[in-house]
């Protein structure tokens, strides 16, 4: 990469990860950051991660090639407003939040598309902060990339070949069509899972019925309520346009259920369920598109069971990228799931196990 010297403004569980891919792919790449809390960056500079040891002021990010902002959307804006008159002119400043429309048109508005590059990277956690940073949730990740009217193709080419050293898939889109897109398929869940979280806590009783016998299928749909309250809170003002409208199409789309329902209409009801069904069964985690390698397997209640799926993998020196348990209803057992690093050790091991007789699920 043709950088030295990065600059993060917000490091929590995104902007850390990626400055920790950076450290990992050049441990002598100069990375600076300042953030909202001083013990953010006390432990990103333990974490051997920063050069600072402090909290810096916009000015130290003058001469940084790449900043990124990792901040809400509304921080982010006030930021670029600041940096405009520091910057070198061959800076690029790009952000990972997960709206682009709003930012875009400050840009715009600032007089900075020439030094201005979105970006989302299309992974997360229900956790936050510093401490959850992880590099490994950028790998295989769509990253998508949205540059302005004045973006160049070498700044765009470069900043391709930066998103896949970290491991990503970057995908160029236009700004307003991934509003709609993310507003599609991360945002609007994000509400219902919230409203749904919400509703039970309402009806549940005293005695904390629901909570307690709540399983696989609820807490896996309602997993992402977990996410950062004020994270949201800024994502809802500022896609607030097409959250709203996707809100009401929702609803619209319930009414159909509840209808098909409510007219005991089987046949309906049927053809909406196996549609669905459909629909989510080709969203393959196979895909090679999105560079998955992974198997899904019956694993026998025992002791030692994984441990010798283990060691069948191992004598074949088959490297296993992650492993664990997955118990949710889209298998009627727990299933073992095993993730490898490409396409031949999965093909091999796949073959491997079905030779001794394990049962493999296509997904």
């Amino acid at each position: 990469m043709a950088f030295q010297k990065i600059g993060f403004i917000g490091l929590g569980l995104i902007g850390g990860s990626i400055a920790l891919k950076c450290r990992e792919n050049d441990p002598t790449v100069k990375i600076y950051a300042t953030a909202h809390h001083l013990e953010t960056i006390s432990t990103a500079h333990e974490m051997g991660l920063i050069e600072n040891d402090h909290l810096l002021a916009l000015s130290a990010f003058s001469d940084c090639d790449y900043i990124f902002l990792c901040a809400p959307v509304q921080k982010n804006i006030e930021y670029l407003r600041s940096l405009k008159t520091i910057i070198k002119p061959s800076c690029i400043i790009t952000d990972v939040g997960s709206t682009k429309s709003e930012i875009h048109k400050e840009v715009t508005s600032l007089g900075l598309e020439s030094n201005f590059i979105g970006g989302h990277p299309m992974t997360g956690s229900e956790k936050t902060g510093i401490l959850s940073a992880n590099s490994s949730i950028l790998e295989n990740a769509y990253y998508i990339i949205t540059p302005t009217a004045e973006s160049t193709k070498e700044q765009v080419e470069e900043f391709k070949s930066f998103v896949s050293s970290l491991g990503s898939i970057p995908m160029i889109l236009d700004y307003e069509a991934h509003d709609f897109a993310t507003g599609s398929i991360s945002h609007l869940p994000h509400m219902i899972a919230f409203s749904l979280v919400n509703l039970v806590k309402k009806l549940d009783d005293e005695n904390e019925t629901m909570k307690t016998i709540a399983a696989g299928g609820f807490k896996d749909i309602t997993r992402i309520a977990s996410s950062s309250p004020v994270m949201w809170q800024n994502i809802c003002a500022s896609n607030k346009e097409r959250l709203l409208s996707l809100m009401d199409s929702y609803i619209k789309e319930l009414d159909t259920l509840k209808n098909q329902i409510s007219c005991d209409d089987t046949d309906g009801l049927l053809k909406y369920f196996q549609a669905a069904k459909d629909y989510r069964d080709s969203f393959s985690l196979s895909n090679k598109r999105s560079l998955v390698y992974e198997i899904y397997l019956d694993l026998d209640d025992e002791a030692g069971a994984i441990a010798t799926i283990a060691t069948i993998l191992a004598k074949e020196s088959i490297s296993i990228k992650n492993i664990g348990l997955i118990h949710n209803r889209e298998f009627e057992e727990g299933v073992l799931h095993i993730e490898f690093y490409d396409a031949d050790a999965m093909y091999l091991a796949e073959k491997l196990l079905l030779d001794k007789n394990y049962v493999i699920h296509k997904r």
